[in-house]
């Protein structure tokens, strides 16, 4: 069929949402979205969805869908002298085969060097494309692009522990495990592990720019971005945890996010290098977890039905084996695709 492409706007949410939930339930990314958390997309700093976006519709029997959609997005900062160009999307399973998703990567991949030109003139690219699990369909075609595999990353699940017996990382207690038996890290108090505020969200931010510094593919998150994490009606302070110093420096964080009905998503996790191996970030978990344990919906039931995140099979900080000490265990392993491009017009 031939691809008809308009850009996604507010009111076609419902529809894009309907979409990603055939895709996360057929290919198995569990990634599952409502159309309010997709017009805060939209709506973010930085995105031009006019010319970032794209949607292809059709008719079926009850009317109008869209049978496929993407966006993408340059980072604000250079990774090793590159922009970084963050390409996502999707064709439903029943019009795969057809030539939408080439056509697709033709206007993603097309608008992302025209991007990558507007914020960093001159700088080559990085095209970094999601190749889900390995029996997923856009492998071949990314590899076809001239895409490499160049990382894996595990999500790791596990059940929120029952209420009354937690993960011994309440607040009030948080120091007592924060590090091995007898040993406190030095500048964290009783009361070091405590709930996101909104007055230590810079510092977090800190925090979280210092502690993914050596992290594969990672490049400083800026202000605008930060504030549209914490503010997306995604996040959830109540779940999320801060170990913090006596003069109120974040140390090591723990954020949540809710998406859908299902598991609390541990989206950050992480220490700053001169407080890592104190156990900080296991006890920030802690917290997380008892928290979510204590949440109820609206019908007085549990809220979450567990815990997830993601991590960097090859993380550098060791950060799979916190995780599997903290409960955790792999569940799926998905792989990221890159490809390297001139500047436009070099």
């Amino acid at each position: 069929m031939d691809a008809d492409f308009t850009p996604l706007t507010a009111a076609d949410t419902p529809a894009w949402a309907a979409l990603t939930t055939v895709l996360a339930q057929v290919d198995g990314t569990e990634e599952f979205y409502s159309a309010e958390d997709l017009a805060e997309e939209l709506a973010e700093d930085g995105v031009d969805p006019a010319r970032d976006t794209w949607a292809c519709w059709e008719k079926d029997g009850t009317g109008e869908r869209i049978v496929a959609a993407g966006q993408v997005r340059v980072r604000t900062d250079l990774l090793d002298g590159r922009a970084v160009a963050l390409l996502g999307g999707g064709v439903h399973p029943d019009r795969r085969g057809r030539g939408i998703g080439r056509a697709l990567m033709d206007r993603m991949e097309r608008r992302a060097r025209e991007l990558a030109a507007e914020r960093h003139p001159g700088a080559p690219v990085t095209l970094r494309n999601p190749g889900g699990l390995p029996a997923d369909p856009v492998r071949p075609l990314l590899l076809h692009r001239g895409y490499r595999l160049s990382r894996y990353f595990a999500q790791m699940q596990r059940a929120l522990p029952d209420v009354g017996e937690g993960e011994g990382a309440t607040v009030p207690s948080a120091a007592s495990r924060v590090a091995p038996p007898g040993i406190v890290p030095s500048g964290v108090t009783p009361a070091g592990i405590v709930p996101f505020r909104a007055e230590l969200s810079a510092g977090t931010l800190r925090a979280r720019n210092a502690a993914f510094a050596d992290h594969w593919g990672s490049t400083t998150v800026a202000d605008a971005e930060w504030a549209a994490l914490i503010e997306a009606r995604s996040f959830v302070p109540d779940c999320s945890f801060l170990a913090v110093d006596e003069a109120g420096d974040v140390l090591s964080f723990c954020l949540a996010q809710d998406w859908q009905d299902g598991p609390l998503y541990l989206a950050l996790i992480g220490t700053t290098p001169a407080a890592r191996g104190l156990g900080l970030a296991r006890a920030c978990i802690g917290a997380s977890l008892d928290a979510a344990a204590r949440e109820q919906g609206a019908d007085g039931r549990p809220r979450f039905s567990g815990a997830t995140l993601h991590v960097d099979a090859d993380s550098p900080t060791g950060a799979t084996r916190l995780y599997e000490a903290a409960g955790f265990a792999v569940a799926k392993t998905f792989a990221t695709f890159t490809r390297e491009v001139p500047a436009l017009g070099s």
